[in-house]
């Protein structure tokens, strides 16, 4: 079922900490920010440059850590489960790459019904998105 529903997140707090942080002091970001999708997006997408079991189970719940708290920031600001998550908006891109990197995480290690719901999802909320982060994990 379509929707003309269109999300903007506000914006989130932890890109201006991991800005500001730097790369050594990441994880003390993320402690301090457990909300941020991106935070969870980019613990998920760093796991994902291994591809050994261990690597893929991590990206995973991580992944999956990230698009919880995505949907409830979603939820907050008027999304009822169907709607564009435009990419162009940056502050939507936290949650569109952890459910990127569900759908990626769940091929890996076998889940190959929650990979293409994910994927799907993805597309529903953003095609911009897919073809984003999809040429850019090629």
């Amino acid at each position: 079922m379509a929707s003309d529903v269109v999300v903007l997140l506000p914006e989130d707090p932890a890109l201006a900490a991991i800005a500001e942080r730097g790369r050594e002091n990441f994880l003390e970001v993320v402690a301090a920010h457990p909300t941020s999708s991106l935070c969870w997006a980019l613990m998920a997408e760093t796991c994902l440059v291994e591809s050994d079991l261990g690597s893929s189970l991590a990206a995973y719940a991580y992944a999956r850590t990230g698009y919880h708290r995505g949907l409830d920031i979603l939820r907050r600001n008027g999304w009822k489960g169907s709607g564009q998550v435009p990419w162009e908006h940056e502050p939507n891109r936290g949650f569109l790459r952890a459910l990127w990197a569900l759908s990626v995480a769940a091929g890996r290690i076998g889940d190959l019904e929650e990979e293409q719901r994910c994927a799907q999802f993805l597309r529903d909320s953003s095609e911009e998105a897919y073809q984003a982060l999809a040429v850019a994990s090629a």
